[in-house]
C-alpha cells in the first residue's frame, strides 16, 4: 500500500520542476527527492519472476512495478536533451537562435503574463527549437540530431521523426500552435532561411481531433494564438503567410477513380487482369497532390505534425513463432497507411521535420517491439507523474484497501474477478434480464455513492456559477459489454412485438434516462460505440426537440468550419458525435451528460473537462494502456492559482484500472468554486471611444538633407529645335523610289521626361557608394517639371522626345537643371523616426476580446467594457486613476492598456525589452480642425515591481513620443507617470494642459520636427 498523501502537487505549473516522489514497487512512497524525476518507461517484464529469488541468491528491489509486472528503465537520450535545454535556457536569454525566436521565447517565458505558458508546454517548445537552431552549432552544444538520424534510420525509412512526449491534459495543441508561430514567422523575416518554413500538415488520427485543431488556423475565431496569447503585439500579423492543412491519416488512402465508382468487384477484378497493381485507384503523387492542394505550388518543405502520433509506425514483419490477434493486424495495418502516407509525401513534396506529439509515443502490443518500447526518436518528457505533481492535471485515486477476503484489492483489479463473466459476443435473443456480476455491479454502485457527493457539490456550489455537472465515465471491453451497462444503468425500453410497450428506469438515478416510466428529453447518459454512432439510436425526436437551439448553434460552427456544405445533410450520427465532443462543455449539445459508456473513447479523442470517476471494466496489462484510459478523464476543470502559485488539486476517483498513485482513503475537499469571469470586449455603440495606436518595432535617426529649390532666375533657356538634330529623313537613290524615315512617333509626356531627368540626377549626384538618398526622387521630379515648363522652349514641329531619344541631350538638361538647384545649408539637427510593424501597422481599442478572472471595473468613457486591476485583490491606484479619469471633462476616452496590443519597445542593459504603459488617454478636440491629442500614462508604485523604470519613462517620452509625433500620421503623443494617488487629480490636470501646450511631455524638443528653433528658414520638416 503506498503511502497516503495529503496534497500530492509540489510544483508550480510554470516553472520547471524540482521535487517527485520516490516511486517503489507499489507506486509513489510518498517520500519527497529533491529534483527533476528522469524520464524512464516501463518494459514488461515475465509475472512469474516477480519477488523471486534468483539462482545466485539475489532479490531485485525498487526497479520492477507489481501493479502491471513492469520493470523501469531510463530514457538516456530525453535526459541528455534536458540537461542542455536546461542549460541553454537558465540565463533567459536563449543564445544562439534568431530574434524572432528569442522574442517567442522570452514571451512565453515571462513571468508578468496573465495567461502564462504552463512549463511543460514551454519545454516542448523549447526543445523543438534547440535541436533546430543551436545544438551542434553553436556554445559548444553537442548536434543531438546526429543521434537521431541512425534511429530514423532503423525505425522509419530515414524519414525525419523527433516525438514530444506529453501528458494527456498538458497542451499538445499549444505546443502546435507555438511551433508553428516560430516556423512562420522566422520565415517571414528570413526567407531564405533553410531551417524555416510556413507551410504545415497536421494528421490526426481521426476526424473528431481534426475538427478540434481547428484553433491551429490563424482565422479561427478561437485560434489559440490569440486565445493563449502566444504571439508578442508586434508580430502578430505575420502569421497570415502561414499555410495550414489539417486532416486525418484516412485521407492517405488511395481513392478510386471515378470511372470504376459503381462496377462489380469481379468485373474491377477481370479489369485489372492479375496485375498487382490497381489502374483503377489515384496514384500515390496524385493522393499527395489532393491532400496537399490548400498549401499552394510552393517548392519548399513541409513541416508535418503528427496528433496522437503512436498510431503512427512501421510494424516489423512477424517473426517465427510471433501470432497477431485481429485487432493488432488491423492496428498495425492503420499504422502502416499513416506510415505510408508521410512516405509518398516525402516523395513527392518534401519534409522538412515531422514532429510527433503524444502522452504514449511508445509501441503497441503486434507491432513487433515490446509493448511500452518507447519510440527511440523522442526528444523530450513530460509524464503523467510529472503532471500531477505539477497539479496539471487530476489526481487518479484508486482503491488500495477493502474489507474482502480475497488477497487482491477488488475494485483495482476488476477485471481478474469479472472478466470470465463477462459476454464475449452478442446473444442470440434479446437480453431483459441481465445481471452484472456482483463484484461489477458493487464497482458501479459504490464509485456511484461517490459520484452523488460530487454532484451535490456541484449542484450547491458550481451549478450557480454556470458550471457543467460532473461525469461518470465507464470503458467496456465490447459493444457487447457497453451495451448491457449501458441499459443497467440508464435504463432500456421495454419491447414486445417489435413495439415499445414500456421504459424501465436505471439502476443509478442520477444517471436514468427514465423518469417516471417516460424517457427524458435531453439523456444524462450516453452510449459511444461505433455501432451507436452509425445507428444514432440514442438521438430521439425528443432530444432533437429539446435541443434545438444547440442544434442550430452547432450547424452555424459546422457551416463556419466548411464553407459551401451543406447542413440539411447533417445525420444522426453527426449529431451525436458533436454530443459526445461537446461533453462538459457550456451552451453545448453535451452539456447536461452525467454518465457515458464506451469502447472507443482512445480513438474518438475525447477531452472533457469534467470527469471525476472512471471505471474500467476490461483488461489492464501495461502502464501505458492505464495510462491511455485514466488520461482521457484527467483534464483540469480550473486553472486558478493559489496564493503560493500552484494549483489546487482535484481528483478523478478511478476503479478497475491499475494505475496506482494516491490513496483512496483520505477525505477529499471539495473544490472551490472558480473565480467568476469577466468577458472583457469592445461595445457595440461606443465607436466613437475608440483609440487607435501605432505598433513600433523600435526607432531610427537621420539626418535631415540639406534643402534644395529651382533658382529659375539662373537658370538659361534650354531649345528644342531645327538647332538640334533632324527629326525626320528622307533617302532617295539616283532612280527609283525615295524613303521617309519620319523619326520616333512616340509622343512623350511632360511627366516621362521629368522622371528620366529626375532618375538622371539622382544617380550622378545623389547615389554614390556612401551617401546614397533614394527619398529625394519625389523632389527632384517636381523640380525637372518646374524646368520643363519655364525654362524649355520647343520650335519648328520638335518635341520634349528629343531628350527622351537622344542621350546626349538628355545629359546636357540634367546638367543644366543641376546647375540651377539651389542647397539650403542650415542647423542640420538629428530627426527621430519611427520604425512601425510591417506587419501589423496600427492596432485599435475596438480589437479588444477577452476573459479574464482579474479584477475588474466596468467603464463609461472607453470603447472597452471593463478596466482590469493588477495584483492578487486588485489595483487600488489603477482604480483610483480610472474613476479620476471618467470625471475630468477633457477626456475623451481611456482605455486600459490589457490585451491591447500596445507597447514600447526599449533596451535596458543591451537588450531589448518591450514596456506596456498602464493607460491611454484621448483628450476632447477643443476645435474641430485640432489634432488628436493622447496621453500615455503609467501608474508607478502600489504593488508593481519597479524594474528599469527610469529607462522605460526616458524611452516612452523622449524616443517613442518623439519619434510618433514626427510621424504626423498618428496625432500629438505625450507620456506622463503617476507617482502619487493623493496628487493624481492635479497630475491629469498638469499633463492634459501640457499636452494641449506641446510641452515637453511629448517628447525631447531638440529632437521634434515641428519645433521652430530659428536657424532654419522654414519649420523643420521642410
Amino acid at each position: 500500500m503506498t503511502a497516503t498523501i495529503d496534497n500530492p502537487i509540489l510544483n508550480s505549473p510554470f516553472e520547471q520542476p524540482d521535487r517527485h516522489y520516490k516511486v517503489g514497487p507499489q507506486g509513489p512512497t510518498g517520500e519527497v527527492l529533491l529534483g527533476r524525476r528522469p524520464s524512464e518507461s516501463f518494459i514488461p517484464i515475465a509475472a512469474t519472476s516477480k519477488g523471486k529469488r534468483a539462482k545466485d541468491g539475489f532479490v531485485q528491489e525498487g526497479f520492477d512495478f507489481d501493479l502491471t509486472h513492469e520493470r523501469r528503465r531510463k530514457n538516456n537520450l530525453i535526459n541528455d536533451i534536458r540537461r542542455d535545454v536546461e542549460k541553454w535556457r537558465q540565463d533567459g536569454q536563449y543564445a544562439g537562435v534568431t530574434p524572432i525566436s528569442r522574442k517567442l521565447l522570452q514571451h512565453w517565458a515571462d513571468s508578468n503574463r496573465e495567461n502564462r505558458v504552463i512549463f511543460a508546454q514551454r519545454e516542448a517548445a523549447e526543445t523543438a527549437i534547440f535541436l533546430t537552431e543551436v545544438a551542434g552549432r553553436s556554445h559548444g552544444f553537442a548536434d543531438w540530431r546526429r543521434r537521431l538520424e541512425p534511429e530514423n534510420e532503423a525505425h522509419n525509412n530515414g524519414l525525419p521523426r523527433a516525438a514530444l512526449k506529453m501528458a494527456t491534459g498538458s497542451g499538445k495543441t499549444v505546443v502546435m500552435a507555438m511551433l508553428i508561430a516560430w516556423q512562420t514567422l522566422n520565415k517571414q523575416y528570413a526567407p531564405r532561411d533553410s531551417r524555416f518554413t510556413n507551410r504545415f500538415l497536421i494528421v490526426a488520427p481521426g476526424v473528431t481531433i481534426r475538427d478540434r485543431l481547428r484553433v491551429l488556423l490563424p482565422e479561427d475565431s478561437e485560434n489559440y494564438y490569440d486565445l493563449r496569447d502566444l504571439l508578442p503585439a508586434d508580430l502578430k500579423g505575420g502569421l497570415d503567410s502561414a499555410r495550414i492543412v489539417i486532416t486525418n491519416y484516412h485521407s492517405f488512402l488511395l481513392k478510386d477513380a471515378k470511372e470504376i465508382k459503381g462496377v462489380h468487384k469481379n468485373t474491377r477484378l477481370l479489369l485489372r487482369g492479375g496485375s498487382k497493381e490497381d489502374p483503377f485507384k489515384e496514384s500515390q503523387q496524385a493522393m499527395v497532390s489532393r491532400v496537399l492542394k490548400n498549401l499552394g505550388a510552393d517548392k519548399q518543405q513541409i513541416m508535418v505534425f503528427n496528433d496522437e502520433a503512436h498510431h503512427c509506425y512501421q510494424a516489423r514483419p512477424i517473426q517465427t513463432g510471433e501470432k497477431r490477434d485481429k485487432e493488432q493486424n488491423e492496428e498495425n495495418e492503420q499504422a502502416g497507411v499513416w506510415f505510408s502516407g508521410l512516405q509518398a509525401i516525402a516523395r513527392h513534396a518534401g519534409i522538412k521535420q515531422i514532429w510527433d506529439l503524444s502522452a504514449t509515443p511508445f509501441y503497441l502490443s503486434g507491432s513487433g517491439y515490446n509493448e511500452g518500447y518507447i519510440f527511440p526518436w523522442t526528444v523530450s518528457d513530460f509524464s503523467l507523474m510529472d503532471a500531477i505533481e505539477a497539479g496539471i492535471v487530476k489526481v487518479p485515486r484508486t482503491p488500495v484497501d477493502d474489507d474482502a477476503e480475497d488477497d487482491l484489492v477488488t475494485y483495482l483489479r476488476l477485471w481478474d474477478h469479472v472478466g470470465k463473466d463477462l459476454p464475449k459476443r452478442a446473444a442470440r435473443d434479446t437480453v431483459t434480464d441481465w445481471l452484472p456480476p456482483k463484484e461489477l455491479e458493487g464497482a458501479l454502485r459504490s464509485l456511484y455513492r461517490s459520484y452523488e457527493k460530487a454532484y451535490l457539490h456541484w449542484e450547491t456550489n458550481l451549478r450557480p456559477c454556470g458550471e457543467t455537472p460532473p461525469v461518470f465515465i465507464v470503458v467496456c471491453p465490447n459493444t457487447v459489454v457497453s451495451k448491457l451497462v449501458y441499459n443497467w444503468i440508464a435504463g432500456d425500453a421495454i419491447v414486445d412485438d417489435d413495439k415499445v410497450i414500456a421504459h424501465k428506469a436505471g439502476n443509478l438515478p442520477l444517471f436514468s434516462n427514465v423518469i417516471e416510466g417516460q424517457p427524458v428529453a435531453r439523456p444524462f447518459s450516453i452510449l459511444i460505440d461505433s455501432a451507436q454512432l452509425e445507428s444514432g439510436e440514442a438521438l430521439k425526436d425528443d432530444f432533437k426537440k429539446a435541443a434545438d437551439l444547440e442544434i442550430t448553434k452547432f450547424k452555424a460552427e459546422y457551416r463556419q468550419r466548411n464553407p459551401g456544405a451543406d447542413v440539411s445533410k447533417l445525420n444522426d450520427e453527426d449529431l451525436l458525435r458533436e454530443v459526445m465532443n461537446t461533453v462538459g462543455k457550456k451552451g453545448k449539445l453535451g452539456a447536461d451528460v452525467r454518465c457515458v459508456v464506451s469502447v472507443s473513447m482512445l480513438t474518438e479523442g475525447w477531452d472533457a473537462n469534467t470527469v471525476t470517476h472512471i471505471l474500467g471494466v476490461r483488461a489492464f496489462g501495461s502502464q501505458l494502456l492505464c495510462e491511455q484510459v485514466v488520461g482521457r478523464g484527467l483534464r483540469r476543470r480550473n486553472y486558478a492559482i493559489n496564493d503560493e502559485g500552484y494549483f489546487e488539486p482535484e481528483y478523478a476517483n478511478v476503479y478497475g484500472i491499475p494505475f496506482q498513485f494516491i490513496s483512496s482513503d483520505k477525505p477529499v475537499v471539495d473544490p472551490a468554486p472558480p473565480k467568476p469571469s469577466i468577458e472583457v470586449q469592445a461595445l457595440e455603440g461606443r465607436q466613437h471611444l475608440g483609440i487607435t495606436f501605432p505598433k513600433l518595432d523600435g526607432y531610427r535617426v537621420e539626418l535631415p538633407d540639406e534643402d534644395i529649390w529651382l533658382d529659375l532666375a539662373s537658370a538659361p533657356v534650354f531649345e528644342i529645335g531645327p538647332n538640334t538634330v533632324p527629326t525626320w529623313v528622307e533617302m532617295g537613290g539616283v532612280v527609283g523610289k525615295s524613303e521617309l524615315e519620319e523619326g520616333d512617333p512616340t509622343q512623350y509626356r511632360p511627366q516621362q521626361v521629368a522622371f528620366a531627368l529626375a532618375k538622371r540626377i539622382l544617380e550622378e549626384q545623389f547615389n554614390t557608394a556612401g551617401d546614397k538618398r533614394p527619398w529625394l526622387f519625389p523632389k527632384l521630379v517636381r523640380i525637372c517639371q518646374d524646368w520643363i515648363q519655364h525654362r524649355v522652349i520647343i520650335k519648328g514641329g520638335y518635341s520634349l522626345g528629343y531628350l527622351m531619344t537622344i542621350t546626349e541631350a538628355r545629359v546636357l538638361a540634367a546638367e543644366q537643371v543641376w546647375n540651377a538647384i539651389t542647397k539650403h545649408v542650415g542647423s542640420r539637427r538629428e530627426r527621430l523616426r519611427p520604425m512601425i510593424n510591417r506587419f501589423d501597422p496600427e492596432g485599435s481599442t475596438g480589437e479588444v476580446a477577452f476573459v479574464t478572472r482579474k479584477r475588474a471595473i466596468a467603464t463609461e468613457k472607453s470603447e472597452v467594457s471593463h478596466v482590469t486591476l493588477d495584483g492578487k485583490d486588485g489595483n487600488t491606484w489603477e482604480q483610483m486613476l480610472a474613476n479620476e479619469l471618467e470625471l475630468n471633462k477633457n477626456v475623451h476616452a481611456y482605455v486600459k492598456n490589457d490585451h491591447l496590443g500596445f507597447s514600447i519597445p526599449y533596451v535596458h542593459k543591451g537588450r531589448s525589452h518591450s514596456y506596456l504603459p498602464d493607460f491611454l488617454v484621448r483628450l476632447v478636440k477643443h476645435e474641430a480642425s485640432d489634432i488628436e491629442r493622447t496621453l500615455i500614462i503609467e501608474v508607478s508604485g502600489s504593488r508593481k515591481s519597479p524594474g528599469p523604470t527610469r529607462q522605460k519613462a526616458t524611452t516612452a517620452r523622449d524616443s517613442w513620443c518623439t519619434a510618433v509625433n514626427n510621424h504626423g500620421g498618428f496625432g500629438r503623443w505625450g507620456y506622463i507617470e503617476m507617482t502619487d494617488p493623493n496628487t493624481f487629480k492635479i497630475r491629469i490636470a498638469e499633463a492634459i494642459q501640457d499636452l494641449y501646450g506641446d510641452a515637453p511631455i511629448i517628447g525631447d524638443p531638440g529632437l521634434l520636427d515641428f519645433i521652430d528653433t530659428g536657424s532654419d528658414r522654414s519649420a523643420r520638416g521642410a
